[in-house]
């Protein structure tokens, strides 16, 4: 009816894998970039980059001291001009927060940290993507990882003979599901 030969199967299947493995190879390293900063969460914080300083004030100070004139110049310290609210965790210390910052003052041992958190370039944008957190986007997710499904499997299928999938391609095949079977038999016993 359509005139499909093998050869022209054949054709077709090469041609969507590499158009589909061209067209996704970007998403592809977003998701491999960003799954290797997910996956070691517990060693680093793949979204932020926080930094610490600490300052030092030059006398003790009281509760009833602190006003809106002397917040801006806790902020002086640090190089914040613009806060938006303080408070007092306890009767010696204030905690003053900022856009993305906040600066917590001890009056006692007459110092204090400055607590900065910025975007993690790169990882903190692919990030967003790889968790669905952008709204739609589990949808582009879903079609994502549907037309992986469809490059491999039409990658299966290139290679001829003795290379591919009726050759060693078969065994290699056999032996990726290892790892992960390994993986949940390690796990069913823990």
């Amino acid at each position: 009816m359509f005139g499909w030969t093998k050869t022209k199967v054949r054709r077709l299947n090469i041609a969507l894998h590499r158009d589909l493995g061209y067209f996704f190879s970007s998403l592809v390293l977003v998701y491999c970039i960003s799954g290797i900063a997910l996956n070691h969460v517990d060693d680093w914080n793949p979204d932020f980059i926080i930094t610490k300083d600490t300052v030092y004030i030059s006398h003790s100070f009281t509760k009833s001291e602190i006003n809106e004139k002397q917040v801006l110049e806790f902020g002086a310290l640090v190089g914040e001009k613009k806060y938006k609210i303080f408070d007092f965790p306890t009767f010696d210390q204030v905690k003053i927060y900022y856009d993305n910052a906040s600066l917590h003052i001890n009056f006692t041992t007459k110092k204090g940290v400055y607590e900065r958190v910025t975007k993690r370039p790169m990882f903190y944008q692919t990030n967003v993507l790889h968790r669905n957190s952008l709204k739609g986007w589990k949808w582009a997710s879903d079609i994502f990882a549907f037309m992986l499904i469809v490059i491999n499997i039409t990658g299966l299928f290139i290679l001829k003979g003795k290379y591919g999938i009726t050759g060693r391609g078969k065994w290699f095949i056999a032996a990726g599901f290892f790892p992960p079977v390994i993986a949940l038999i390690i796990q069913a016993f823990q």
